[in-house]
């Protein structure tokens, strides 16, 4: 595959753009006769003169979305993605201009992508966390005071109350949009051998606990095996059919199996968890004991 350098896509992107701005206009019976030819008998040169006429739409959307430090023309080909989901559900019987439509799918397209991949907001998930993050900036140059570039208290409350968070919130948002990422390999000190991921504590449980941790399962394995086969056959029966299974049988339906009441199935399963238990107490005691010798 060729490689292709900054300035030739710089050069497709600009190319793109003239383009899209450039194409004709569509009256409002020209794009719902093209949406309905594309919907009802599937012309897919209905659709391609649809998305050509608004791809302007697209272009003006991501200049919005500059500021964020994403690649204009992943911005634009995110927008154009909403650009075909606009298309595929636009319903022309609803009296809506298709540029109209498309505005909000293109913008929300946009917008999941600037969510998706600027990392210092993957936390803000929810959509009042999203609105925090597209509205803060302008809702800072709004309110904050000349001489300083934080906001007061009494302007977090306000963007707090317009955007309907908490303060807390807005706190954290702030700070998120005033920092930036840094890269784990820059080293902690200019002459020293250690980078910052270095400094990071590994939560992966160590050989030693993942050892003892399979040595204890298969313990408690055989334990539970140990117990079972203490039961009588109707109890065991009782205990794999209503404890060992996902979707355990009902009182009743093992009572039809076994010829017995609900009530006596209940007897019979209290009866045998009693006898495990005892069982599964005198095995840890045996070896609580062992070990205290030892």
């Amino acid at each position: 595959m060729a490689h292709i350098d900054g300035s030739e896509t710089q050069r497709a992107n600009l190319a793109y753009i003239k383009r899209s701005m450039n194409e004709p206009l569509l009256s409002r019976e020209n794009e719902f006769e093209l949406a309905r030819r594309w919907r009802d008998e599937t012309d897919e040169a209905a659709l391609h003169a649809l998305v050509r006429a608004y791809a302007r739409l697209v272009v003006s959307t991501a200049g919005r979305f500059r500021n964020y430090g994403l690649p204009a023309g992943d911005l634009v080909q995110e927008g154009n993605v909403g650009l075909m989901q606009a298309a595929a559900r636009f319903e022309p019987e609803r009296e809506v201009r298709f540029s109209t439509y498309a505005a909000w799918w293109i913008r929300s397209a946009m917008q999941d992508y600037v969510l998706r991949n600027w990392s210092i907001v993957r936390t803000g998930t929810t959509a009042a966390q999203k609105s925090l993050f597209f509205n803060l900036r302008r809702l800072q140059a709004r309110i904050r005071s000349a001489s300083s570039n934080r906001l007061s208290d009494e302007g977090r409350k306000t963007i707090a109350a317009e955007l309907r968070v908490n303060v807390g919130e807005v706190e954290t948002m702030e700070m998120r949009l005033s920092g930036g990422d840094q890269s784990l390999n820059v080293p902690i000190a200019a002459t020293g051998d250690m980078d910052w991921q270095d400094t990071l504590a590994d939560g992966r449980p160590t050989p030693e606990d993942v050892v003892i941790g399979l040595r204890d399962s298969a313990t408690r394995s055989r334990w539970l095996a140990e117990a079972i086969g203490k039961l009588s056959p109707r109890e065991q029966v009782i205990i794999r059919q209503r404890r060992l299974r996902d979707d355990g049988d009902t009182l009743e339906a093992l009572g039809k199996q076994l010829g017995v009441s609900k009530e006596r199935i209940r007897q019979l399963e209290h009866r045998a968890l009693t006898k495990m238990r005892g069982f599964l107490r005198e095995r840890a005691d045996t070896v609580g004991d062992l070990i205290g010798e030892a």
